[in-house]
């Protein structure tokens, strides 16, 4: 009975609404690597990597930071810090999820099932990186960026091209960006028990230059996937929905307060990921 009680609370303890964030690029890559609508049971399964590689990465990444989350008046409230999820349970979450997550990329193909190890160590090592180095923005961008690659080994059983390579590179730079803003809220709190970040590395300003130029480049990246990949006028015409995200998601840290950071953070990155499967299912089916 206790175990139920405590998954009640599931979707939110590992932030549901987050996966807005690899998944929309993970279809693309997908659609890119078949060139026409995926069928089925690929796009089921690539779903269901991504879903339970997201998982494990969240239920470990608050595991991780328990003893801080106690500590800081932002986070005190999450389900760990409050017991409302016990630890065990949050292992038994991640045991669980990384299980099924290798599970599924071997029913993908050999090349995927092998790689699945590597993509679990990146996707759940991020969690120590801000303990020491203020790269950890970037450890980040590299974990949500192995969703298109990972997708297109699904399709393809193959890295030789350089698409999901770019593709997973652009990702990366927009989510280093994106995870700058919400570093924003603890500069203080990382500064003063010895954690990383740009922000506490650079500070406020530097640090919001820095997102801007990660912005310009993944925007030029995607660019040129599209370039790569031989797209007509309608991929490159449905990039402008990723740009107005951009141009918006800058706009609101201009004006920066509680409200603009998050919806900064959630709802312009959540368009400007759904914005690119757009763009790439026009690229591809017309």
């Amino acid at each position: 009975m206790r175990l139920f009680q405590e998954l009640r609370h599931f979707p939110d303890f590992v932030k549901l609404s987050h996966s807005v964030f690899a998944l929309p690029f993970a279809l693309a890559a997908l659609l890119l690597a078949q060139a026409r609508f995926p069928d089925w049971c690929t796009l089921g399964l690539v779903v269901a990597a991504v879903f339970f590689a997201r998982v494990a990465a969240m239920a470990f990444n608050r595991l991780a930071d328990a003893s801080y989350d106690t500590s800081n008046p932002r986070t005190a409230e999450r389900h760990l810090p409050r017991k409302i999820i016990s630890k065990a349970t949050a292992l038994g979450i991640v045991a669980t999820s990384s299980i099924i997550f290798v599970v599924v990329a071997f029913a993908i193909n050999r090349l995927a099932g092998m790689l699945s190890p590597v993509a679990l160590g990146v996707v759940l090592g991020y969690s120590f990186t801000k303990r020491f180095t203020a790269l950890s923005h970037f450890f980040l961008g590299a974990a949500l960026g192995l969703a298109p690659i990972g997708a297109w080994v699904a399709a393809r059983a193959s890295l030789a091209d350089g698409v999901p390579w770019l593709l997973g590179l652009a990702v990366m730079c927009w989510v280093a960006g994106f995870d700058m803003i919400y570093a924003l809220q603890d500069e203080k709190f990382d500064r003063e028990h010895g954690l990383h970040s740009m922000v506490v590395a650079l500070g406020v300003e530097r640090s919001l230059r820095l997102v801007r130029c990660l912005h310009v480049a993944m925007f030029l990246m995607l660019i040129g996937v599209g370039l790569l990949s031989k797209l007509h006028w309608p991929y490159f015409a449905g990039l402008v929905v990723v740009l107005g995200s951009l141009v918006w998601e800058d706009q609101l840290i201009r004006r920066l307060n509680e409200n603009n950071l998050q919806r900064a953070f959630l709802n312009a990155n959540a368009l400007a990921g759904f914005g690119y499967l757009g763009a790439t299912a026009l690229g591809v089916l017309l």
